[in-house]
């Protein structure tokens, strides 16, 4: 999930919240996401070429029975059918949007174990809109993007089946092993077979997560990036390292209570 722009059944194209304290959150965000000597991101959350892929919205009336998470917009082959699987499986459905000809056009939802999540139609390619800089930058340098996806959950196996009805995704096992006891993990895949999530047992490393979508994003400088979460009024929950030594990916909370993964450019 390097690129925004995956257009296919289970790709995540982008992913929003909507918070009380905004401009609090607008501040904490901005400096967190902007570090680096190009940050990938904008101040106004818009990804540096002005795409926007994670939107930072006031708790206003119409959303304040929404929970305080960052809600991925996964794309479904028929957003009409998707809602009715998650239903019949536990789910529920918190917004559903129609068209003037009854058409659905995108619902959110909740999977049984309460973590939130967005469904739209399978975008056209090419459907995007334009960026305001691109002809200036480097077409292979990295820019603001949703990179990866993680539900920790203790019922995984449960939870695998449920996405797989709903937005359709096949499944590839992970062994692992905690304790010399071994399971495995699953790695979700898109319509076109490649890696779009992970749904992994709330054990060992793992086990002090929240049972929510936590998406990730990259930033510029991953190190200065956490040290400006405290100051800003988060937490840094979990780092991981990498062979080197340095951080190779952290989740952090943010002022409000949400959740959100960090990863090196």
């Amino acid at each position: 999930m390097s690129e925004p722009s995956l257009f296919r059944v289970g790709g995540v194209l982008s992913a929003d919240i909507a918070v009380p304290e905004h401009e609090r959150e607008v501040r904490f965000y901005s400096r967190v996401l902007c570090t680096g000597e190009r940050p990938l991101w904008r101040e106004d959350l818009m990804n540096s070429r002005g795409i926007p892929i994670i939107g930072l919205g006031p708790r206003s009336a119409d959303y304040e029975h929404l929970p305080l998470q960052w809600m991925p917009h996964i794309q479904v082959a028929d957003v009409a059918a998707s809602v009715q699987r998650a239903v019949e499986r536990g789910g529920r459905e918190l917004m559903h949007a129609r068209g003037d000809d009854g058409k659905s056009q995108w619902a959110v939802l909740l999977d049984p174990n309460g973590a939130a999540f967005g469904i739209i139609p399978v975008i056209p390619a090419g459907a995007m809109p334009p960026s305001d800089d691109s002809a200036s930058r480097d077409t292979d340098e990295p820019v603001g993007c949703v990179r990866w996806l993680d539900l920790t959950i203790a019922n995984a196996a449960a939870t695998r089946d449920f996405y797989q009805q709903v937005i359709g995704w096949s499944v590839q096992e992970v062994e692992r092993e905690v304790d010399g006891e071994r399971y495995s993990d699953f790695t979700m895949l898109g319509g076109d077979g490649n890696p779009a999530a992970a749904i992994r047992h709330a054990r060992g490393t793992n086990a002090g997560l929240p049972p929510v979508w936590i998406i990730s994003v990259p930033v510029g400088d991953l190190a200065e990036s956490l040290r400006r979460v405290p100051e800003e009024g988060g937490k840094v929950i979990q780092t991981t390292p990498s062979a080197k030594g340095d951080c190779a990916s952290a989740v952090v909370q943010d002022p409000v209570g949400a959740y959100l993964g960090l990863l090196p450019a």
